[in-house]
């Protein structure tokens, strides 16, 4: 009697344990919802980009940014450089996680969507068990699989368009590059540890700092949109004429 007691308590104890360890990662899961913005830092993985391939550094060179990094400058004027946002082409994936715009997450049973304030975008982060596809055609965002490692969201994303930067420094990539996310909430944090692995533009893994997003509850998404009217507009009176470029 005396052991069959015992034996019920601890199964009791290891059930409460368990249901203890669930409930915390489910409410860390569901804890993700909300808008999120950056406070700062670098609007790249880090200060200091991996060595790249011959093939890489001629993508590098050939692209003129407007903006400078501090261990590589070689800034431009925007009339004069070939940045692909100054034709409001899409940012992509990795550098729309860099621009400084408030991005929303909605966690569902089996997705969760990041709605980005910049161009109004969206992006499915699917979370149902799928795999990644063997050969998916080439998307502004690629193809995002994510999945749940106790409180931390795990995302792994391919088929992302090369025609785009991974920065506004003119950092290139091409459509073999494979980027994981890392996201967990700590407080009214977000903790963000990026890798992108491209072996036909840099010759190891680029990892990134820690990137911290700031919750915003009273915050909503607002429309802010680059309209190639409102750009040619701006590109026509401001941007060429401070460059020393005519206009056609």
């Amino acid at each position: 009697m005396h052991r069959h007691l015992l034996n019920s308590i601890a199964a009791l104890m290891a059930t409460l344990v368990f249901s203890s360890v669930f409930s915390s990662a489910v409410l860390a899961q569901s804890d993700l919802n909300g808008v999120w913005n950056r406070g700062g830092g670098l609007r790249t993985l880090s200060g200091t980009p991996p060595p790249m391939t011959p093939a890489g550094q001629a993508e590098y060179d050939a692209n003129k940014p407007s903006y400078n990094l501090a261990s590589k400058p070689r800034a431009v004027p925007p009339a004069l450089g070939n940045d692909p946002a100054g034709s409001c082409d899409p940012l992509g994936l990795v550098r729309s996680l860099f621009a400084f715009r408030p991005v929303e997450l909605v966690v569902t049973s089996n997705r969760v969507f990041q709605f980005f304030e910049w161009n109004h975008m969206w992006r499915t982060i699917w979370t149902d068990g799928r795999k990644l596809p063997e050969d998916p055609d080439p998307k502004w965002f690629g193809y995002s699989v994510g999945r749940w490692e106790g409180d931390t969201l795990v995302v792994e994303s391919i088929g992302l368009d090369d025609r785009t930067w991974l920065d506004q420094y003119g950092h290139p990539f091409s459509e073999a590059m494979r980027v994981q996310e890392r996201w967990r909430r700590v407080n009214n944090t977000l903790e963000l540890n990026m890798t992108v692995t491209d072996p036909q533009t840099y010759t190891r893994p680029w990892v990134s700092d820690k990137i911290i997003w700031t919750l915003r509850p009273n915050e909503e998404i607002r429309e802010e949109i680059c309209a190639p009217l409102d750009e040619t507009y701006f590109n026509e009176r401001v941007r060429n004429p401070a460059g020393g470029k005519t206009n056609p």
